[in-house]
């Protein structure tokens, strides 16, 4: 008989511990504007609710291709491309086989890069990211309504970055990013545009498939910078093993 309560504390530990573990997400309140724009883009909880996601890249000026893993809490990342991969686990950014392997100017820069642009609006659900309203922005002779995203300083490596996101009168997704850049330590840059295309339905979330990137001068996109499009986008109900991230024995943790 005296073995009954401790069953009955260690089975009031386990349920404690199974309703921790498997709790829903709240979804964050967002202003009216905002949560217009997700509507546009799909069921967005999806988004609040997965745990993981992976996606393949392919650089369409050298036919270049990256495969894309990400836990979504922890904003653990790797990426695996032809010739090098990069990862992010406990300790830092690593890169394998060697950092001249990449060709960039920071691997730390780079390893999220592309995820974080993908992965807007949903991302700037985020904690500490405030989305709202403000003036119209014009961008090559046609008016945008225009949502502006601004983060907390305690908000990653570069919280004075600004983002402008422009919405296509006609669906009300994502058309442009207009956005700069202080990672590296430039306190007044230049804005640069980035233009989203050809939407496709990823399980009920809405991403692009072909991104592009332009400079931005005199309310006008200004040369192609870049573009890449992308394919098997993929959420996942449950996080990748942390061992995914692991810096390889290969590896070396580079900035």
């Amino acid at each position: 008989m005296k073995s009954f309560p401790s069953f009955l504390i260690l089975l009031s530990i386990l349920l404690i511990t199974s309703c921790s573990e498997n709790s829903v997400k709240e979804i964050p309140e967002v202003s009216p504007e905002y949560k217009e724009l997700l509507d546009a883009h799909g069921d967005w909880s999806k988004w609040i609710r997965a745990k993981a996601m992976s996606f393949s890249m392919i650089h369409e000026t050298n036919l270049t291709r990256e495969n894309y893993f990400i836990n979504l809490d922890s904003r653990k990342i790797r990426l695996d491309a032809d010739n090098f991969s990069i990862g992010k686990d406990d300790e830092g950014t690593w890169i394998r086989p060697s950092r001249s392997a990449f060709g960039g100017t920071s691997v730390d820069f780079y390893h999220n890069l592309y995820f974080y642009f993908y992965s807007i609006p949903y991302v700037f659900t985020d904690p500490g990211i405030e989305v709202k309203q403000v003036e119209n922005k014009m961008l090559n002779g046609t008016s945008y309504k225009t949502l502006e995203a601004k983060m907390s300083p305690e908000n990653g490596k570069s919280p004075n970055d600004k983002y402008f996101m422009l919405l296509n009168p006609e669906t009300g997704r994502l058309e442009y990013l207009l956005y700069t850049v202080t990672y590296f330590g430039n306190p007044s840059p230049t804005f640069s545009a980035l233009k989203y295309e050809d939407y496709r339905n990823a399980d009920g979330l809405i991403f692009p498939r072909l991104m592009t990137g332009y400079n931005f001068e005199n309310d006008s996109t200004k040369g192609v910078k870049y573009q890449v499009s992308f394919g098997d986008i993929l959420l996942r109900e449950e996080p990748f093993e942390d061992s995914v991230f692991d810096k390889p024995d290969t590896g070396v943790y580079a900035n």
